[in-house]
């Protein structure tokens, strides 16, 4: 079953955004980009800048689920703050579409995309290329996105299968037959 996911890289003045498809352990990118907010507005008019441009990639993209990067503490309260309403429009308007929404530490997502959680942003932008063939990221903040939408794939993945072979142990816990393999009792 092909999904879509949208991978999202919170910020005030530049969220970025990607949408890939996701058929097995295939990727494929669809479309990426950012959205700006205007530096000279009020806060809640960028705030506003931020869920409107959302709602237009939604609308014009229709993926099936969404994940947000998690922010981290910054050294200034005020950016961390500000960076934390952004968030929150981030999260809020894939939620307000009927969305599941997924979040991740930025080590989780870096682990997910190139292997260590330490690894650079020029790393993660090799990688991300090489796994989203032909995928010609607009900005750095659009390239975030798109580790995030993989990372979220990567691990939608782990968790299906996971839930599967709960499924299966709950059958054999229920006493339902479970069928026998050659030399084992039971």
């Amino acid at each position: 079953m092909v999904i879509r996911v949208l991978g999202l890289d919170p910020g005030l003045q530049h969220t970025g955004w990607g949408v890939i498809e996701v058929d097995g352990n295939r990727l494929r990118a669809l479309a990426d980009g950012a959205i700006h907010s205007t530096a000279s507005l009020s806060l809640a008019e960028r705030l506003m800048q931020i869920y409107r441009g959302l709602e237009a990639v939604i609308a014009d993209y229709a993926p099936d689920e969404a994940a947000v990067e998690e922010t981290f503490v910054n050294k200034n309260p005020t950016s961390t703050l500000r960076l934390g309403q952004a968030r929150g429009v981030v999260m809020l308007a894939p939620a307000m579409a009927g969305l599941p929404v997924a979040e991740y530490q930025p080590t989780v997502i870096k682990k997910a995309v190139v292997g260590t959680g330490t690894a650079s942003k020029d790393q993660v932008g090799m990688m991300i290329r090489t796994l989203l063939p032909g995928c010609l990221t607009t900005t750095p903040d659009a390239a975030d996105a798109l580790a995030v939408a993989i990372c979220h794939a990567h691990h939608r993945a782990s968790v299906r299968t996971v839930a599967a072979a709960l499924a299966r142990d709950g059958a054999a816990l229920s006493g339902k037959k479970t069928p026998r393999t050659k030399g084992t009792r039971g």
